[in-house]
């Protein structure tokens, strides 16, 4: 029993019916993405996105709809989380500056001072801060519209085992404060020219039971691929394969795939959101979701018939919405398994993931709805 279960991180299909509250009404990652840019995803849509998307297309070869988030907030833990079978009531804290009060014990306990503690990318506070951080060997701390605590390192300065443990530090100070996660930033170049590796890790809050762990009780690997491990701290996963691309994700999820024979493989594509959506860079994300569906087109003939594929998203990201932060969107729903064809319709809430999971597993899970009912 094998299930696979692909978030496509920020690619949202229309304003949430609460999307004004978050100032995000008329956001649509996937409409405005295809209406720029003349974008054709033909495998996606033979699914049936065309159909999630209002098109007509032929009879869709797996079921479709659309899930509407539940959970306050619109960042990915709370998106994961409610895949998971967990809806956060209150949203994680976003912070412009980070108060004296959380960032004094953090300094204390770490023996150091930090450069930054302002809003920024993550591209745009290296180069800025970067010469200086190289100078001082002070690592650089800062947030974005997410809620997240993020620090960065050149590897040299002070390297990534350092730098997990400084995050370490920080993450036990922000659990307090609500901050949904905090994340190490390790770079390296030289001024003018730094890039960030791939040994990027994300230091969740502990989350509460989720699905992922009735799976593991009852005897099931589930194995991360992505950042998805560490959205959940750990917890729920038998095993886990970091990524630091699309590309790389994809790789992973098929080599991954090919020796799993039971369990779920629970994978997170996270440049839609990074790469292209904060940086309102439509034409990248068009070229990445593009790239996406040829690698699926070349994958789907390796799902078999009793297999369960799952593609869905958490949040939006429309880049042609005004500031850099996520949308508050409903998301895709694509079902491939046993040949089914069935009109999903509007789900009310990201659980009915969880539930569908639970379902195909046979293991007792207590909110959503399944899909396969």
């Amino acid at each position: 029993m094998r299930s696979l279960l692909i978030v496509l991180d920020s690619v949202g299909a229309g304003a949430a019916p609460d999307a004004r509250r978050y100032g995000d009404a008329g956001a649509d990652t996937l409409g405005h993405i295809i209406a720029r840019t003349g974008l054709r995803l033909p495998v996606l849509d033979a699914l049936g996105l065309a159909r999630i998307l209002g098109r007509e297309c032929t009879v869709p070869q797996a079921s479709w709809g659309r899930m509407r988030p539940r959970a306050a907030g619109k960042d990915s833990t709370t998106g994961h989380w409610e895949i998971a079978g967990i809806v956060a009531h209150r949203p994680f804290a976003v912070f412009d500056a980070f108060p004296p009060a959380l960032l004094a014990p953090i300094e204390a306990e770490a023996g150091t001072r930090f450069l930054g503690n302002i809003p920024a990318s993550g591209t745009e506070i290296i180069e800025r801060l970067g010469p200086e951080h190289l100078r001082t060997g002070l690592p650089i701390l800062y947030t974005s519209a997410d809620p997240v605590l993020q620090i960065a390192a050149h590897e040299a300065v002070i390297p990534p085992d350092r730098l997990y443990a400084l995050c370490g530090i920080a993450r036990r100070h922000a659990d307090a404060w609500a901050i949904g996660r905090v994340i190490a930033r390790p770079f390296e170049g030289e001024p003018g020219a730094f890039r960030r590796t791939p040994r990027r890790h994300d230091f969740a809050m502990l989350p509460p039971r989720s699905v992922l762990d009735a799976l593991v009780e009852a005897g099931h690997a589930v194995l991360g691929i992505g950042k998805t491990a560490d959205l959940f701290a750990g917890r729920g996963f038998t095993a886990s394969t970091p990524t630091a691309s699309n590309g790389a994700g994809m790789q992973a999820i098929a080599e991954t795939w090919a020796t799993t024979r039971d369990g779920l493989v629970f994978a997170n594509l996270v440049d839609f959101d990074t790469e292209y959506g904060h940086r309102r860079d439509v034409a990248g994300y068009a070229g990445a979701l593009a790239a996406f569906d040829a690698w699926l087109g070349g994958f789907l003939p390796v799902v078999a018939k009793d297999d369960l594929l799952i593609l869905t998203a958490d949040h939006g990201n429309d880049p042609t919405h005004r500031g850099t932060d996520h949308t508050r969107e409903e998301v895709p729903l694509l079902l491939h398994h046993a040949g089914r064809s069935d009109a999903l319709g509007t789900r009310d809430g990201f659980g009915d993931v969880a539930a569908t999971l639970a379902d195909f597993h046979g293991v007792a899970w207590p909110g959503g709805r399944s899909c396969l009912a």
